[in-house]
């Protein structure tokens, strides 16, 4: 018998932040989506980014009071917290309420006091937990729940992680429409976007990261799904552009290379971008076929310009690698993007300025930068915490020094950006996009019809953070 009838899975994020703005869909959803499949009646993906109707508690409550008999939702981000918990406080109360997410994970207990009508909490990968729940398990018995009983809340033990080989691709049927470039509400992109995962966790020991870990400091040992798995998703998906979600695509070079045979083989036509570090530069013979296959954006973690620094992070490789693997890199037709830290311990504002001169050094054709971060298990935690002079607000959270608070680190940000992004490079970035194919005319058109509404709601967007900034109590 199906204990649940009509299951909502939703996205609550939408706005201005990072996490609203992402032009990828909620494949964590998706996945829970796809784990229910033929235990529940049915479910319903909503997607605020795109269901604007549903934006107003008021409206979606509505909705889910005449319809719904389970509510799913996903919080990921640090970004918009708050006014997530707000929005999720608002909902039918006598709707069973079922939360999961990275950020959830670690805020258990503010989200249970937060939210009153949030009845469970899955902690770490839900897949299997959900399973669990909607066909009846008692809730004791289920590892990795916490739930209200009685005025009380009841921890379980925390669950094993689940085999990335058992899991079902995402359930894409449920999309209400594609996923395309937004920024700002506004359409940046004629092509559509995926994401699709081949592995899980990352041998690297990196202190500054703790991808190899979930929220509940578990360690992902890294795992790999058959590559006739990969290939099969891959040919249901649909869209132009897909992104391959694992920590780092090369971590088994033989497997990156077969599956780049593979697809050439089965003949995917689709633009790819993966996440990587700057080893793969050590296999020529891989980035050929790489190229053939249709990758073409690499978002690679440099971390930094410094071999002490480098060393700090135990990044594991030096400036002169990170020089060599991209002299190496520039020779094929790949849009490289890298990735820094800035406001490290001990690093001071001369050296953090030398991040956007050594990036031009080494032809990185875009970066993207964050202040350095304490997460919950990050070996860095304790060095920050003995280190005088440094401190962090929050777990999660930037690390701030006596010496380089808030607003020297925004003032050196802003600093980096400008140094960077000049006009030259503004144009280099265009004329390589187009060249390479990572952009075509049809993408070109779209931005230019969109630019007015962008540049608009850009500047509304400036003028009510300074209105918030002048009126902080309000």
């Amino acid at each position: 018998m199906i204990k649940y009838k009509h299951v909502l899975a939703l996205n609550p994020y939408f706005g201005d932040s990072t996490a609203a703005m992402g032009m990828f869909p909620p494949t964590g959803l998706e996945y829970i989506a796809a784990s229910m499949k033929g235990l529940v009646g049915k479910v319903t993906l909503l997607d605020l980014r795109y269901e604007s109707a549903y934006r107003k508690p008021g409206v979606l409550s509505e909705f889910i009071r005449s319809q719904i008999d389970l509510l799913c939702i996903s919080i990921r981000w640090e970004a918009q917290f708050e006014k997530i918990c707000d929005f999720v406080s608002q909902l039918p109360s006598e709707i069973c309420t079922i939360v999961g997410g990275y950020k959830a994970t670690l805020d258990v207990e503010y989200l249970f006091e937060r939210c009153p009508n949030i009845d469970m909490i899955v902690r770490g990968e839900g897949e299997e937990i959900i399973q669990q729940i909607v066909t009846g398990v008692p809730y004791k018995d289920i590892r990795g729940l916490s739930y209200r009983q009685n005025g009380r809340i009841i921890h379980n033990e925390i669950h094993d992680l689940p085999d990335i080989t058992h899991i079902p691709f995402p359930d894409r049927s449920l999309r209400r429409h594609d996923y395309y470039w937004i920024q700002h509400g506004v359409r940046l992109s004629n092509r559509t976007f995926d994401t699709i995962l081949t592995t899980r966790g990352c041998p690297f020991k990196c202190k500054f990261c703790t991808l190899s870990l979930n929220p509940l400091g578990q360690k992902r040992s890294y795992t790999e799904r058959p590559l006739e798995s990969v290939i099969q998703e891959l040919k249901t998906i649909k869209a132009d552009f897909v992104l391959f979600s694992d920590d780092n695509f090369f971590t088994n070079p033989r497997r990156s290379e077969e599956l780049c045979d593979l697809i050439i083989e089965n003949k995917i036509k689709k633009i790819f971008a993966v996440q990587s570090r700057i080893d793969m530069a050590k296999y020529p013979k891989i980035l050929d076929k790489a190229e053939k296959a249709g990758f073409r954006l690499f978002l690679i973690g440099i971390e930094s310009p410094h071999d002490w620094i480098l060393k700090l992070l135990a990044k594991g490789i030096t400036q002169q690698q990170i020089r060599d693997a991209f002299a190496v890199l520039n020779q094929y037709n790949f849009f490289l993007h890298g990735y820094f830290i800035y406001g490290n311990i001990g690093e001071t504002e001369e050296e953090m300025l030398y991040i956007p001169k050594f990036a031009k050094e080494i032809k990185v054709d875009s970066i993207s930068f964050q202040k350095l971060r304490i997460e919950k298990f990050s070996p860095l935690k304790e060095v920050v915490e003995k280190t005088p002079g440094y401190y962090y607000g929050h777990i999660g959270g930037p690390v701030y020094s006596d010496r380089y608070g808030h607003k020297e680190l925004k003032q050196i940000r802003n600093r980096i950006r400008s140094e960077f992004y000049d006009l030259p490079q503004f144009m280099h970035i265009a004329k390589k996009a187009r060249r390479i194919g990572l952009v075509n005319g049809r993408d070109l058109a779209v931005v230019l019809s969109n630019l007015p509404q962008l540049i608009y709601r850009m500047a509304k967007r400036k003028i009510r953070k300074k209105k918030h900034v002048r009126t902080p109590g309000k």
